[in-house]
């Protein structure tokens, strides 16, 4: 079965970096889209970049936009999101999913990790 297991988080101080990292396994096709979300207590999940493995562009949303970078070492079935120019703003629970679509949109999305708590101050 399809498991999603992020790791990475953690405290930064505004303008620092981070890199998160997420071991995707058990999906039986080659392409599908993955994805990076982030929730903060009180609102609903946020889409923050994503791109469908059989090619094309990433997306990010416009709050992560330059400073945020999707990526993917197929080698190592890993995703990662290196995250620059960190915000207090920033703070939040971070996930990634995966969906069998070749649609790069943020709807979905069907298997999720349990999430890595990123703090920035």
């Amino acid at each position: 079965h399809v498991q999603l297991v992020e790791s990475g988080g953690g405290s930064a101080q505004a303008g620092g970096s981070l890199t998160l990292s997420c071991v995707v396994s058990g999906y039986r096709y080659s392409t599908y889209c993955l994805a990076w979300f982030r929730q903060i207590p009180g609102k609903e999940r946020e889409g923050l970049a994503t791109f469908y493995t059989g090619g094309g562009p990433a997306y990010y949303a416009a709050s992560v936009k330059g400073r945020f970078t999707i990526s993917r070492d197929n080698t190592k079935n890993m995703l990662y999101l290196q995250m620059n120019s960190l915000k207090p703003e920033d703070t939040a629970v971070y996930y990634c999913a995966q969906k069998g679509s070749y649609i790069s949109d943020y709807g979905g999305f069907g298997y999720w990790g349990k999430g890595t708590q990123v703090t920035v101050s």
